[in-house]
């Protein structure tokens, strides 16, 4: 059943599509930590037949969240900022919704977005099959190449949502002191990279969406892209496909993205130097998200023996 409104502004969504008049469908999800909601909405009289409706309204807070708080905040002006001002390079290889229109005002965001649903990528995964696992890669390889050596102005100086200045709160709460104390040179290394591109940031399975065609993927959720190692996205998403590790671990993934990143770079571009550089630092990726995944997430992390063993590996490699 659709929701009621509560002030969700309907003609202001209608005037910005050029809709006759918009309505109200379900609720898609709600948006993490209770932040708003993602609606589906109904046009009348418009070249679309419906849009999603990010609708962005902050929950009141207690002290102890104003970082987390701050990160959120931080990531709506982002998302909108990346819509607005970036969305439209990306192109068909690294297909993401259109910005039709966005506003804020009291404290609230509206972001209103083509619907993928609509536009033929309607298909999501809770499983990964290997070609859907290729298809994700293409897709990061593409966005990747297409914003290497671009600054990232306007969204997060360095990209992802577990970035480690952004996330005290998660390293305090670390019980691995290892890996507590490596935190900052796992940084720093990613952060070094001579080839910078944008990250996604939080590319799991989830914001993957799919075409029927068997070829055709888009993306969603760009509220943590910034400036960073490619690697950062490309160790997250393949632990996002599997939670024994297996998928992280397998040789056959990095092939697959290094080879469409090639055919996606520009011929100026040292692909060699590239790669070489990346494939050194994709265990640093991942042994970078384990860090925040051991504060936020303890028992998943005590659980995970494959990231284990990468992570200790990794720290070897730093003595």
């Amino acid at each position: 059943m659709p929701l009621p409104t509560h002030g969700l502004d309907l003609a202001w969504i209608a005037g910005v599509t050029g809709a006759r008049s918009a309505r109200q469908g379900a609720r898609i999800q709600s948006l993490w930590g209770g932040y708003g909601d993602l609606f589906r909405v109904h046009l009348s009289g418009a070249s679309l037949g419906s849009v999603v409706v990010k609708w962005v309204r902050p929950p009141a807070r207690s002290r102890k969240s104003d970082v987390s708080h701050a990160r959120k905040q931080r990531s709506y002006e982002v998302e909108a900022k990346f819509y607005h001002s970036y969305a439209t390079r990306c192109g068909g290889a690294c297909r993401v919704a259109t910005l039709i229109d966005h506003r804020r005002r009291d404290g609230e965001w509206l972001l209103v977005l083509e619907d993928l649903d609509d536009a033929g990528f309607a298909g999501r995964r809770g499983t990964a099959r290997h070609s859907d696992v290729e298809r994700c890669l293409g897709w990061l390889a593409a966005f990747h190449a297409r914003f290497l050596g671009v600054a990232p102005d306007g969204l997060w100086k360095t990209g992802t949502y577990w970035h480690l200045a952004t996330r005290p709160e998660e390293l305090a709460a670390m019980t691995c002191e290892p890996l507590r104390k490596a935190a900052p040179v796992l940084d720093q290394k990613l952060r070094a990279a001579s080839f910078q591109t944008f990250v996604h940031g939080d590319a799991k399975l989830a914001n993957f969406c799919f075409a029927a065609d068997h070829e055709g993927i888009a993306m969603v959720d760009f509220q943590y892209v910034g400036g960073g190692c490619g690697m950062k996205d490309v160790a997250y998403f393949l632990g996002s496909c599997s939670y024994s590790g297996a998928e992280v671990t397998d040789p056959r993934h990095l092939a697959t993205y290094f080879q469409r990143l090639r055919q996606a770079l520009p011929s100026s571009v040292a692909a060699d130097d590239l790669e070489r550089e990346w494939r050194d630092l994709y265990p640093i990726a991942c042994a970078d998200f384990y860090r925040f995944l051991a504060g936020w997430a303890p028992e998943e992390w005590r659980r995970d023996r494959v990231g284990q063993e990468l992570v200790r590996d990794v720290l070897r490699s730093l003595a």
